[in-house]
């Protein structure tokens, strides 16, 4: 499923409840939660959703690599990588 798709299906889920909204305004509801929790992240901030998992934001160390192509060892730099972890109820619903 892509960000359009989650957008239809919050479209779908509220037309059927009776809730007038547009597409347009599904759209727009699946990007501000997805814009609410990068900028969280990018405060370095947790975001925990009950039932569903953590995201958050972990360090990677500097380290040596090498490049598969050339063979080559490379200094790959300290960064910061997004992460996210299931909850329980999210394990349990996929298995």
């Amino acid at each position: 499923m892509n960000k359009s798709q989650l957008a239809e299906q919050v479209y779908e889920m509220h037309t059927k409840k009776g809730v007038d909204v547009s597409k347009k305004h599904a759209d727009e509801v699946v990007d501000f939660v997805f814009d609410t929790i990068t900028g969280a992240l990018k405060k370095g901030e947790e975001v925990s959703i009950s039932g569903f998992g953590v995201f958050l934001v972990k360090s990677r160390k500097a380290r040596t690599a090498r490049n598969p192509r050339t063979g080559e060892m490379v200094q790959v730099p300290a960064t910061t990588v997004p992460r996210f972890r299931a909850g329980k109820a999210l394990k349990e619903a996929v298995k």
